[in-house]
């Protein structure tokens, strides 16, 4: 089903793209309590090393988005990762595509948080080769999150 799935850079302030994170947000607060909302600037994916993008279907309709933004030269994060089907392919279609743009911008790793609570997007980043790391930065002495990090190759 990842063959019918199209990524590609787009403007965060898109309607489908306000839409999406609206949903993602929506999806956040009713597992974990938290929309995420202040974990997220649109102006952190439009710095160069950055790029946002949304996944469509074959009808071009909005069905996931994603970003990357850089946290140093070496390490980008990932950030407004949202797939509204959890089961055809788009969270793996959408997280390649990042993966692959990360060693484009020239990053050796990628790090994100997720909430210990948000157990189907711990599975799904530990079943794509993700490894919990320390936390870092703003999740620093927060046990409610976990977060997670690869080398990229």
């Amino acid at each position: 089903m990842e063959n019918d799935v199209i990524v590609q850079p787009e403007d965060p302030n898109s309607i489908d793209a306000k839409e999406l994170m609206e949903l993602l947000s929506d999806n956040l607060q009713s597992i974990t309590g938290d929309s995420g909302k202040n974990s997220f600037e649109v102006t952190d994916v439009t710095v160069p090393r950055s790029i946002f993008v949304i996944a469509r279907n074959q009808q071009g309709e909005p069905i996931g988005c994603g970003a990357i933004r850089p946290i140093d030269t070496n390490i980008a994060e990932l950030k407004r990762m949202y797939a509204k089907s959890k089961s055809n392919g788009v969270g793996t279609a959408i997280l390649t595509y990042l993966e692959e743009q990360s060693l484009n911008f020239g990053y050796s790793q990628i790090w994100l948080e997720t909430r210990l609570v948000n157990q189907n997007a711990v599975s799904f980043y530990e079943n794509k080769g993700y490894i919990r790391i320390d936390n870092y930065g703003k999740y620093l002495n927060r046990e409610e999150c976990i977060c997670l990090g690869k080398f990229l190759s």
